[in-house]
């Protein structure tokens, strides 16, 4: 093997082929991509393998059914489980997305000691709590991947809105991955200035509700499937800070302990990113009402944990 990291992408899906795909073409990391079905993996490698001398990048992409090709990775990106269809909440997934992670997660950290993993799988809270069980890794290297992809829809549709570039854009979502998030308003700026003091209440109103509902709309769209360009693109922006150990201040779901006021269990949380995986959490100060959605938030999150099968 040559000297970049490794990154072990888990699922030959939308999600997981596309995100093998960035990092490839990033020249970031030399990839193995995993999945259960014979050919899948091995076939979309082969395909990106052959992409490699038109976009000039050197990285090795292979697919595999073996966990034992996954061994020494540095970053373990899990994207495997059934994506949802319409009329399907994320937390519809549940039982079977468990099963789906918890075996995958314990198969590759088994090899990977030492890696950080970033979690996709829906419903991505809960997923984190099972997949730092099945591998027993501290809370440092368990990471979910959702603030990043919640606050990418909510900067495209705040740039949409205004009219401006999404370069400009800058955007804040915490708490859990679903109907319960809490897109911070205040937070969430354009080229610095706030975007409650461009728009109506009603216009950021409008906007949040979007960008809680942004995955359903996905879904809902396409009929057979779900979102996996920008939850990718997502992906590949922690797995970027992580290996360029890069201090991004990005929201991921994290396992609490005692900030925000919260214990014990992963939300999504303003984080700073790097070779370590997750370094500090960037606490910053909510107001009455955002703390009260904040906790509703983190209390459904707790809610589906506890439900979920032992």
């Amino acid at each position: 093997m040559s000297s970049r990291p490794k990154v072990t992408v888990i699922g030959a899906g939308n999600v997981g082929a596309t995100t093998a795909q960035r990092i490839a073409e990033a020249g970031l990391a030399d990839i193995v991509l995993v999945d259960i079905v014979e050919g899948l993996p091995q076939g979309k490698a082969l395909d990106l393998a052959e992409a490699a001398p038109v976009i000039a990048h050197d990285a090795h992409v292979i697919g595999t059914n073996d966990y034992a090709d996954t061994a020494g990775s540095d970053i373990i990106v899990v994207t495997s489980g059934i994506p949802r269809k319409p009329g399907m909440s994320r937390d519809d997934l549940i039982a079977t997305n468990a099963g789906i992670v918890g075996a995958v997660v314990t198969a590759s950290a088994a090899v990977s000691p030492d890696a950080i993993i970033i979690v996709v799988t829906n419903p991505l809270d809960v997923m984190c709590h099972v997949a730092m069980k099945a591998s027993g890794f501290p809370r440092e290297r368990v990471l979910g991947m959702a603030g990043v992809l919640d606050s990418a829809r909510f900067r495209t549709f705040i740039a949409q809105e205004l009219g401006v570039s999404v370069e400009d854009t800058h955007a804040f979502v915490l708490g859990g991955h679903g109907d319960t998030m809490v897109p911070l308003s205040r937070y969430s700026t354009v080229a610095g200035v706030p975007i409650t003091e461009l728009l109506t209440p009603d216009r950021v109103a409008a906007l949040e509700q979007r960008t809680a509902n942004g995955g359903a709309e996905i879904v809902a769209l396409l009929k057979t499937g779900s979102a996996f360009y920008a939850p990718a693109a997502s992906a590949f922006e922690m797995v970027d800070a992580i290996l360029g150990d890069r201090k991004r201040v990005l929201p991921c779901a994290t396992y609490l302990k005692g900030e925000f006021g919260i214990d014990g269990v992963f939300v999504g949380v303003p984080v700073v990113l790097g070779r370590n995986g997750l370094e500090r959490v960037f606490e910053i100060t909510l107001t009455p009402e955002e703390r009260v959605a904040f906790e509703k938030s983190a209390a459904a999150v707790r809610e589906l944990v506890a439900a979920l099968p032992d």
